[in-house]
């Protein structure tokens, strides 16, 4: 890397990969959890993914670069371990337990990705660019909030009967 533009387009890269990926891997933990809140916070989220593809599709656009090119490693292995805790034998609710940890990992590491790529962009005075990746970061709080609250509220202490 020379540049922290390059920087940054090799994240927004990594970024466009991760979701791509989780677009796909929602579906299937949707389908695992036990749990109609759950279901359906996957569910809001995997909506709220598709956009944020949409979103770093429009990134990659207005600063002329483009979003193929990486592989994110990362979201693979935290996908990997989803599919690990989809395929556990174990009471619902521990499983639905084990999907909020595996689901908060991901968004965590979200948080981590787009709070960078945030911070980036506006080094870059890429402004209107930060206000999109903004928009992406704020949405992965707000999903990590509501698992957060679901686990501590409902989901934790039927897995622990």
């Amino acid at each position: 890397m020379q540049t922290l533009l390059h920087l940054f387009t090799n994240q927004l890269q990594d970024a466009y990969s991760g979701e791509t990926q989780l677009v796909k891997a929602l579906p299937a933990m949707i389908e695992a959890a036990s749990s109609e809140e759950l279901k359906t916070v996957f569910r809001e989220h995997l909506e709220e993914t598709k956009n944020q593809v949409k979103r770093l599709q429009e990134v990659a656009q207005r600063i002329n670069v483009s979003v193929e090119g990486n592989t994110c490693e990362a979201m693979q292995g935290l996908i990997v371990e989803g599919q690990e805790m989809i395929g556990m034998q174990a009471e619902p609710h521990v499983k639905d337990a084990g999907l909020i940890a595996s689901a908060q990992k991901v968004e965590h590491y979200e948080m981590a990705t787009y709070g960078c790529l945030c911070t980036w962009a506006e080094e870059l005075d890429l402004t209107d660019v930060q206000h999109i990746l903004h928009d992406t970061l704020e949405e992965e709080k707000r999903a990590d909030a509501r698992l957060t609250q679901l686990a501590d509220q409902r989901i934790n202490t039927l897995a622990r009967r």
